[in-house]
Protein backbone atom coordinates (compact mmCIF):
# COMPACT_ATOMS: atom_id res chain seq x y z
CA UNK A 1 0.00 0.00 0.00
CA UNK A 2 3.16 2.07 0.75
CA UNK A 3 3.45 2.78 -2.99
CA UNK A 4 -0.33 4.21 -3.49
CA UNK A 5 0.35 7.49 -1.83
CA UNK A 6 3.17 8.28 -4.42
CA UNK A 7 2.18 11.16 -7.13
CA UNK A 8 3.79 13.28 -9.60
CA UNK A 9 4.71 16.75 -8.27
CA UNK A 10 5.97 18.64 -11.35
CA UNK A 11 3.91 21.83 -12.73
CA UNK A 12 2.34 21.35 -15.98
CA UNK A 13 2.96 24.28 -17.83
CA UNK A 14 0.56 24.65 -20.68
CA UNK A 15 1.00 25.96 -23.94
CA UNK A 16 -1.66 26.70 -27.05
CA UNK A 17 -1.64 28.06 -30.44
CA UNK A 18 -3.80 27.91 -33.43
CA UNK A 19 -1.76 26.33 -36.20
CA UNK A 20 -1.72 22.67 -36.97
CA UNK A 21 1.03 20.00 -36.01
CA UNK A 22 2.64 20.70 -39.23
CA UNK A 23 2.85 24.56 -39.10
CA UNK A 24 6.80 25.46 -37.83
CA UNK A 25 5.85 27.17 -34.49
CA UNK A 26 4.71 23.81 -33.57
CA UNK A 27 7.33 22.31 -34.19
CA UNK A 28 9.51 25.11 -32.29
CA UNK A 29 6.99 24.78 -29.57
CA UNK A 30 7.68 21.13 -29.58
CA UNK A 31 11.71 21.84 -29.33
CA UNK A 32 10.92 23.81 -26.37
CA UNK A 33 8.75 21.45 -24.30
CA UNK A 34 11.86 18.87 -25.28
CA UNK A 35 14.11 21.35 -23.87
CA UNK A 36 13.15 21.73 -20.63
CA UNK A 37 11.39 18.78 -19.96
CA UNK A 38 14.91 17.31 -20.67
CA UNK A 39 16.65 20.36 -18.64
CA UNK A 40 13.58 20.79 -15.61
CA UNK A 41 12.14 17.45 -16.18
CA UNK A 42 11.70 16.87 -12.50
CA UNK A 43 10.09 20.22 -11.61
CA UNK A 44 8.20 20.49 -15.06
CA UNK A 45 6.17 19.02 -17.73
CA UNK A 46 5.69 21.06 -20.50
CA UNK A 47 2.43 20.40 -23.11
CA UNK A 48 2.15 22.27 -26.03
CA UNK A 49 -1.90 21.90 -27.60
CA UNK A 50 -2.01 22.72 -30.77
CA UNK A 51 -5.13 23.43 -33.44
CA UNK A 52 -7.17 25.72 -30.95
CA UNK A 53 -7.34 22.71 -28.44
CA UNK A 54 -7.31 26.02 -25.90
CA UNK A 55 -9.76 28.06 -27.84
CA UNK A 56 -9.21 30.59 -30.08
CA UNK A 57 -6.22 32.59 -29.81
CA UNK A 58 -8.20 35.49 -28.15
CA UNK A 59 -9.77 33.27 -25.45
CA UNK A 60 -5.87 31.69 -25.33
CA UNK A 61 -4.69 35.07 -24.61
CA UNK A 62 -6.98 35.74 -21.70
CA UNK A 63 -6.42 32.79 -20.02
CA UNK A 64 -2.33 33.26 -20.50
CA UNK A 65 -3.46 36.73 -19.01
CA UNK A 66 -5.30 34.97 -15.82
CA UNK A 67 -2.94 32.21 -15.69
CA UNK A 68 -5.07 29.53 -16.66
CA UNK A 69 -2.43 28.34 -18.80
CA UNK A 70 0.97 29.65 -19.12
CA UNK A 71 1.99 30.60 -22.50
CA UNK A 72 0.63 30.71 -25.84
CA UNK A 73 1.52 32.29 -29.52
CA UNK A 74 -0.36 35.34 -29.90
CA UNK A 75 -1.20 37.27 -32.96
CA UNK A 76 0.59 41.01 -33.17
CA UNK A 77 -2.99 42.12 -33.98
CA UNK A 78 -4.67 40.70 -30.77
CA UNK A 79 -1.69 42.14 -28.58
CA UNK A 80 -2.12 45.94 -30.13
CA UNK A 81 -5.54 45.98 -28.07
CA UNK A 82 -3.74 45.66 -25.41
CA UNK A 83 -1.14 48.01 -25.53
CA UNK A 84 -0.84 50.29 -28.50
CA UNK A 85 2.88 49.52 -28.72
CA UNK A 86 2.16 47.07 -30.90
CA UNK A 87 0.59 49.38 -33.49
CA UNK A 88 4.03 49.52 -34.52
CA UNK A 89 4.33 45.71 -36.28
CA UNK A 90 0.98 46.18 -37.82
CA UNK A 91 1.95 49.10 -40.05
CA UNK A 92 1.99 48.15 -43.85
CA UNK A 93 5.55 48.24 -45.73
CA UNK A 94 7.36 49.11 -42.44
CA UNK A 95 10.55 46.48 -42.89
CA UNK A 96 12.35 47.56 -46.56
CA UNK A 97 13.13 43.82 -46.45
CA UNK A 98 13.24 40.35 -45.08
CA UNK A 99 17.15 40.94 -43.67
CA UNK A 100 15.86 44.52 -42.36
CA UNK A 101 12.45 42.98 -40.83
CA UNK A 102 14.67 39.77 -39.16
CA UNK A 103 17.66 42.18 -37.57
CA UNK A 104 15.46 45.18 -36.33
CA UNK A 105 13.36 42.39 -34.30
CA UNK A 106 16.24 40.62 -32.91
CA UNK A 107 17.20 44.21 -31.43
CA UNK A 108 15.98 44.22 -28.00
CA UNK A 109 16.19 48.71 -28.70
CA UNK A 110 13.13 47.72 -31.23
CA UNK A 111 11.52 44.99 -29.16
CA UNK A 112 11.82 45.38 -25.56
CA UNK A 113 9.77 48.83 -24.83
CA UNK A 114 6.86 46.91 -26.88
CA UNK A 115 7.30 43.55 -25.25
CA UNK A 116 7.20 45.09 -21.84
CA UNK A 117 4.30 47.16 -22.61
CA UNK A 118 1.99 44.47 -21.68
CA UNK A 119 3.15 43.92 -17.94
CA UNK A 120 0.11 45.84 -16.48
CA UNK A 121 -2.13 43.53 -18.25
CA UNK A 122 -0.34 40.43 -16.55
CA UNK A 123 1.76 38.65 -19.37
CA UNK A 124 4.64 39.81 -21.18
CA UNK A 125 6.27 38.66 -24.72
CA UNK A 126 8.81 36.13 -24.72
CA UNK A 127 10.00 35.68 -27.89
CA UNK A 128 8.73 36.47 -31.69
CA UNK A 129 8.38 34.15 -34.16
CA UNK A 130 8.46 34.48 -38.22
CA UNK A 131 5.26 34.81 -39.88
CA UNK A 132 6.85 35.97 -43.43
CA UNK A 133 5.48 38.31 -45.45
CA UNK A 134 1.47 39.13 -45.54
CA UNK A 135 -0.10 39.10 -49.03
CA UNK A 136 -3.57 39.26 -50.89
CA UNK A 137 -5.25 35.99 -51.70
CA UNK A 138 -8.40 35.50 -53.64
CA UNK A 139 -11.08 32.77 -54.85
CA UNK A 140 -11.40 33.47 -58.49
CA UNK A 141 -10.36 37.56 -59.29
CA UNK A 142 -6.70 38.53 -59.31
CA UNK A 143 -5.04 41.13 -57.35
CA UNK A 144 -2.74 43.88 -59.45
CA UNK A 145 -3.47 46.90 -58.27
CA UNK A 146 -5.26 48.67 -55.15
CA UNK A 147 -7.70 49.22 -57.58
CA UNK A 148 -8.48 45.12 -58.04
CA UNK A 149 -9.40 45.35 -54.28
CA UNK A 150 -12.70 48.19 -54.56
CA UNK A 151 -15.69 46.44 -53.44
CA UNK A 152 -13.89 43.33 -52.29
CA UNK A 153 -14.88 41.95 -48.76
CA UNK A 154 -11.04 40.91 -47.27
CA UNK A 155 -10.39 38.66 -44.01
CA UNK A 156 -8.15 40.73 -41.76
CA UNK A 157 -7.02 40.26 -38.21
CA UNK A 158 -8.58 42.01 -35.63
CA UNK A 159 -6.79 45.56 -35.23
CA UNK A 160 -7.75 49.05 -36.02
CA UNK A 161 -4.39 49.26 -37.86
CA UNK A 162 -5.48 46.60 -40.24
CA UNK A 163 -8.59 47.80 -40.78
CA UNK A 164 -7.37 51.45 -41.47
CA UNK A 165 -4.84 49.48 -44.08
CA UNK A 166 -7.76 48.01 -46.04
CA UNK A 167 -9.86 51.59 -46.42
CA UNK A 168 -6.91 52.92 -47.78
CA UNK A 169 -6.49 50.36 -50.31
CA UNK A 170 -9.85 50.35 -51.15
CA UNK A 171 -11.44 47.27 -50.13
CA UNK A 172 -14.02 46.29 -47.14
CA UNK A 173 -12.04 45.23 -44.00
CA UNK A 174 -13.95 42.46 -42.82
CA UNK A 175 -12.19 41.03 -39.37
CA UNK A 176 -12.91 37.81 -37.98
CA UNK A 177 -11.22 34.91 -36.16
CA UNK A 178 -8.50 32.56 -38.16
CA UNK A 179 -10.37 29.95 -37.40
CA UNK A 180 -13.15 30.93 -39.24
CA UNK A 181 -11.77 32.07 -42.56
CA UNK A 182 -11.60 28.97 -44.31
CA UNK A 183 -15.68 29.06 -44.58
CA UNK A 184 -16.22 32.44 -45.19
CA UNK A 185 -14.39 31.88 -48.16
CA UNK A 186 -16.15 28.93 -48.53
CA UNK A 187 -19.11 30.44 -48.62
CA UNK A 188 -18.28 33.83 -50.55
CA UNK A 189 -19.02 35.25 -47.15
CA UNK A 190 -15.44 36.89 -48.06
CA UNK A 191 -13.96 37.29 -51.35
CA UNK A 192 -10.42 36.90 -49.86
CA UNK A 193 -8.11 37.56 -47.13
CA UNK A 194 -4.37 38.11 -46.55
CA UNK A 195 -1.64 36.03 -44.91
CA UNK A 196 1.16 34.02 -45.78
CA UNK A 197 1.84 31.25 -48.20
CA UNK A 198 1.61 28.71 -45.47
CA UNK A 199 -2.25 29.69 -44.89
CA UNK A 200 -2.67 28.63 -48.15
CA UNK A 201 -1.77 24.80 -47.52
CA UNK A 202 -1.49 24.37 -44.00
CA UNK A 203 -5.03 25.73 -43.27
CA UNK A 204 -6.44 24.66 -47.12
CA UNK A 205 -7.28 28.08 -47.91
CA UNK A 206 -5.56 27.01 -51.48
CA UNK A 207 -8.52 24.90 -52.42
CA UNK A 208 -11.15 27.55 -52.12
CA UNK A 209 -8.58 30.79 -53.24
CA UNK A 210 -6.56 29.87 -56.70
CA UNK A 211 -5.08 33.93 -56.70
CA UNK A 212 -1.95 34.81 -54.48
CA UNK A 213 -0.81 38.42 -55.17
CA UNK A 214 2.57 39.00 -53.81
CA UNK A 215 2.34 42.75 -52.90
CA UNK A 216 4.20 41.72 -49.68
CA UNK A 217 1.97 44.84 -47.27
CA UNK A 218 3.17 43.39 -44.32
CA UNK A 219 5.68 41.74 -42.35
CA UNK A 220 4.36 40.99 -39.38
CA UNK A 221 5.85 38.74 -36.14
CA UNK A 222 4.11 36.46 -34.26
CA UNK A 223 4.71 36.89 -30.41
CA UNK A 224 5.16 34.46 -27.56
CA UNK A 225 3.74 35.90 -24.50
CA UNK A 226 4.33 34.10 -21.05
CA UNK A 227 2.34 34.44 -17.85
CA UNK A 228 3.60 37.11 -15.70
CA UNK A 229 2.76 35.09 -12.41
CA UNK A 230 4.65 32.31 -13.42
CA UNK A 231 7.70 34.00 -14.53
CA UNK A 232 8.43 35.70 -11.51
CA UNK A 233 7.85 32.56 -9.84
CA UNK A 234 10.72 30.66 -11.11
CA UNK A 235 14.31 30.84 -9.76
CA UNK A 236 16.95 32.55 -10.94
CA UNK A 237 18.02 28.92 -12.26
CA UNK A 238 15.24 27.98 -13.50
CA UNK A 239 14.30 31.30 -15.27
CA UNK A 240 17.80 31.33 -16.95
CA UNK A 241 16.78 28.09 -18.26
CA UNK A 242 13.37 28.92 -19.47
CA UNK A 243 15.34 31.86 -21.35
CA UNK A 244 17.47 29.17 -22.95
CA UNK A 245 14.34 27.87 -24.48
CA UNK A 246 12.66 30.83 -25.77
CA UNK A 247 15.57 31.37 -27.88
CA UNK A 248 15.38 28.09 -28.94
CA UNK A 249 11.76 28.91 -30.16
CA UNK A 250 13.17 31.66 -32.24
CA UNK A 251 15.91 29.94 -33.49
CA UNK A 252 14.05 26.55 -34.55
CA UNK A 253 11.01 28.49 -35.86
CA UNK A 254 12.58 30.46 -38.06
CA UNK A 255 14.84 27.73 -39.90
CA UNK A 256 11.88 25.70 -40.19
CA UNK A 257 9.49 28.59 -41.90
CA UNK A 258 12.46 29.00 -44.96
CA UNK A 259 11.92 25.58 -45.72
CA UNK A 260 7.91 26.10 -44.65
CA UNK A 261 7.69 28.65 -47.34
CA UNK A 262 9.01 26.37 -50.03
CA UNK A 263 7.10 23.24 -49.42
CA UNK A 264 4.11 25.25 -49.54
CA UNK A 265 4.70 27.59 -52.42
CA UNK A 266 5.73 24.30 -54.25
CA UNK A 267 2.29 22.19 -52.70
CA UNK A 268 0.14 25.77 -53.68
CA UNK A 269 1.07 25.77 -57.36
CA UNK A 270 0.94 22.06 -58.22
CA UNK A 271 -1.73 20.68 -56.18
CA UNK A 272 -3.77 23.24 -55.05
CA UNK A 273 -3.49 25.23 -58.75
CA UNK A 274 -2.79 28.48 -57.04
CA UNK A 275 -1.67 31.04 -59.21
CA UNK A 276 1.09 33.63 -57.58
CA UNK A 277 1.10 37.07 -59.23
CA UNK A 278 3.73 39.74 -58.87
CA UNK A 279 2.47 43.00 -58.96
CA UNK A 280 4.04 46.37 -58.98
CA UNK A 281 4.52 46.52 -54.85
CA UNK A 282 4.84 50.60 -54.99
CA UNK A 283 1.28 51.75 -56.28
CA UNK A 284 0.23 49.43 -52.47
CA UNK A 285 2.71 51.02 -50.37
CA UNK A 286 1.55 54.68 -51.82
CA UNK A 287 -1.43 54.12 -50.87
CA UNK A 288 -0.97 53.24 -47.14
CA UNK A 289 2.09 55.51 -46.32
CA UNK A 290 -0.51 58.34 -44.27
CA UNK A 291 -0.95 55.12 -41.72
CA UNK A 292 2.42 55.97 -41.15
CA UNK A 293 1.71 59.32 -39.96
CA UNK A 294 -1.68 58.77 -37.92
CA UNK A 295 -0.32 56.13 -36.19
CA UNK A 296 2.82 57.76 -35.13
CA UNK A 297 0.95 60.86 -34.46
CA UNK A 298 -1.41 59.03 -32.11
CA UNK A 299 1.52 57.35 -29.93
CA UNK A 300 4.73 59.71 -30.32
CA UNK A 301 6.67 56.87 -27.90
CA UNK A 302 6.85 55.17 -31.18
CA UNK A 303 8.99 57.38 -32.75
CA UNK A 304 12.17 56.79 -31.57
CA UNK A 305 11.53 52.80 -32.22
CA UNK A 306 10.31 53.77 -36.09
CA UNK A 307 13.26 55.55 -36.44
CA UNK A 308 15.67 52.91 -35.72
CA UNK A 309 13.77 50.66 -37.60
CA UNK A 310 14.14 53.24 -40.63
CA UNK A 311 18.19 52.82 -40.12
CA UNK A 312 17.84 48.64 -40.48
CA UNK A 313 16.00 49.82 -43.61
CA UNK A 314 19.00 51.82 -44.65
CA UNK A 315 21.09 49.05 -43.73
CA UNK A 316 19.17 46.63 -45.79
CA UNK A 317 16.97 47.73 -48.18
CA UNK A 318 15.03 46.02 -50.78
CA UNK A 319 16.73 44.24 -53.28
CA UNK A 320 14.34 46.67 -56.28
CA UNK A 321 16.23 49.59 -54.18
Amino acid sequence: MAGCGSSDSRRIVRIGHNQSTNHPSHTALVAFADFINEKLGDKYEVQVYPSELLGSQTDMVQLTQTGAIDFCIASNAILETFSKNYEIFNLPFLFASEDAYHNAMDDPAVTSPIFDSTIGAGFTAVTWLDAGTRNFYTVDTPIYTPDDLKGFKIRVQQSPTNIEMMRLLGGSATPMGFGEVYTALQSHIIDGAENNELALTDNGHGDVCKYYSYDMHQMVPDIVIGNNAFLEGLSAEDRAVFEEGFLLINQVQREAWKSGVEAAKEYAQNTQHVNFIYPDQAPFKEACMPLHDSVLAGNPALQPIYDLIQEYNEMYPSAAE
